[in-house]
């Protein structure tokens, strides 16, 4: 198994590069973060689900180039920056009054030699961007996706969201949760989930037969 594993996670957990799990689902993803030189145009868009890794790869490309990181939902209408590196996460939440500041920046990075990371959860051709001259740059932006987690990344998702909340399951447990639900990182977060807060409120032990009820009574 890889030794490199990392999701989206808020709070208490491990985001450096030595903490990303590199399966199939996101070896080429990781790949291009490590090599902007390679980028069409200085630019790559990261697309996929939520929790995915997403943060995470853009964490770990901004501390190798001291890049700015900065929410789209966030990007001021008057942004600007002589930063060389910059990321912008959740591109689909980008409101129409930052357009022509995010339009300024990547012609800005472009026109510069610099670099720009972006993150969404869906691909460019579906953000709803209004500025007709945003919108086609960043649909010719190059694409790499994170699918949806295979066996191995999915048992590693979830030995590290255990591992997250001080808890340590047997390995049959993970076993048994890779086999049964559904192959999605919000699904191996909401299943964690629902065994510690089981476990804390009604003092129950977690384990096969809680796993079993709780996927039994998913209402």
């Amino acid at each position: 198994m890889a030794d490199q594993l990392s999701f989206d996670w808020p709070t208490g957990v491990a985001l450096g590069a030595d903490d990303f799990f590199v399966s199939d689902a996101n070896a080429q993803a990781y790949a291009m973060v490590q090599a902007p030189k390679a980028w069409p145009d200085g630019k790559l868009v990261i697309v996929g689900p939520k929790c995915c890794g997403k943060s995470h790869l853009a964490g770990i490309f901004a501390e190798a180039h001291h890049a700015l990181v900065q929410d789209a939902a966030t990007l001021p209408a008057d942004f600007q920056t002589d930063r060389q590196a910059v990321v912008v996460e959740d591109m689909e939440t980008l409101p129409k009054a930052s357009e022509e500041a995010m339009f300024h920046l990547h012609n800005h990075l472009r026109n510069h030699g610099g670099t720009l990371l972006l993150t969404a959860q869906i691909p460019p051709a579906r953000w709803p961007i209004a500025l007709p001259d945003l919108a086609s740059r960043m649909q010719a932006t190059n694409v790499v996706n994170i699918e949806n987690p295979d066996d191995a990344l999915l048992s590693a998702l979830l030995m590290k969201l255990f591992a997250d909340r001080q808890i340590v399951p047997k390995p049959s447990l993970i076993t048994y949760l890779t086999a049964r639900i559904e192959r999605s990182f919000t699904a191996a977060a909401d299943i964690v989930a629902r065994l510690d807060d089981a476990a804390l409120t009604e003092g129950h032990k977690i384990n096969r037969a809680l796993a079993r009820h709780l996927l039994d009574n998913r209402e």
